[in-house]
């Protein structure tokens, strides 16, 4: 198992093993919560997972799944995509890991929009909160994908020009890159530091059925995430400077791995 181990080494079964005991835990609550919802009328429901003051099982219930997404995340960040570009930088493993959970919350997103569609058209219960929630989990999957992919170099470059430089003018290039992200980013939390605080502070809701905190948390997550991607534009100029200088064709797009896949799996039908 250490063998294909990327970064945690011998952390890597202890990691696994956690993450299998918290989403055992938190599919056996959440089954209990279900059967009570459906047998009791007071029972916990979606309005009270966002409210969890004073309300023990529903605290538990948000820090097992908490915990289960975490350990999940920094188990998968452990294993490198065929066409993934290897942690390298002082900052890569943060983005990496938070990659995986970007990854992961996609996967939630799908599941709340599948409970809604049978819910509203099988069932004809509509639900008040799948919307909201999936458009909460869709703000962090956007955020949280500009950071897997500034680490990946996956973001939009023009390579027409850059190639024909001495490798001396790509460093300059590279560098005035950064400090143009870095001028973004001051300017972006000098601007917005004080609306992100007034609207976390006082956990400003949406203003529907629902009514979730969704100003309160996403406003000052925005703020966060752009300084991440800052950090991470930085780490990928010092972890590319002493490079050799690459060259870009066309035949970079195409993923080799992903056409023998779809090869094997014809050659099989």
């Amino acid at each position: 198992m250490q063998s294909n181990s990327l970064w945690l080494g011998r952390l890597r079964g202890p990691v696994k093993t956690l993450m299998i005991v918290f989403v055992a835990l938190t599919l056996a609550l959440y089954v209990y919560l279900v059967v009570n919802r459906i047998f009791f009328a007071d029972a916990y429901g979606m309005h009270e997972m966002i409210r969890p003051a004073g309300r023990p099982i529903v605290q538990a219930m948000l820090a097992l799944l908490s915990l289960s997404i975490i350990f999940a995340s920094v188990f998968l960040s452990d294993t490198k995509g065929a066409i993934e570009t290897p942690p390298d930088g002082v900052f890569d493993l943060v983005s990496v890991v938070l990659g995986r959970l970007a990854m992961i919350m996609t996967a939630f997103i799908v599941l709340v929009m599948f409970y809604e569609v049978v819910s509203r058209y099988v069932f004809s219960k509509p639900t008040l909160w799948a919307n909201e929630l999936s458009l909460w989990i869709a703000s962090f999957v956007f955020l949280l994908a500009g950071l897997y992919a500034m680490q990946q170099r996956s973001h939009i470059r023009i390579y027409i020009i850059y190639d024909m430089m001495p490798r001396w003018a790509q460093k300059a290039s590279d560098v005035l890159s950064v400090l143009l992200i870095v001028f973004f980013t001051f300017a972006l939390v000098w601007g917005g530091y004080t609306d992100a605080e007034n609207r976390f502070m006082r956990m400003e809701t949406f203003g529907t059925a629902w009514d979730p905190p969704l100003p309160g948390i996403v406003k000052p997550a925005l703020l966060i995430i752009v300084v991440m991607v800052c950090l991470q534009a930085v780490s990928n100029v010092i972890a590319d400077w002493n490079k050799a200088p690459e060259s870009h064709t066309p035949m970079d797009e195409i993923d080799e791995s992903e056409i023998e896949n779809i090869r094997r799996t014809l050659e099989e039908k």
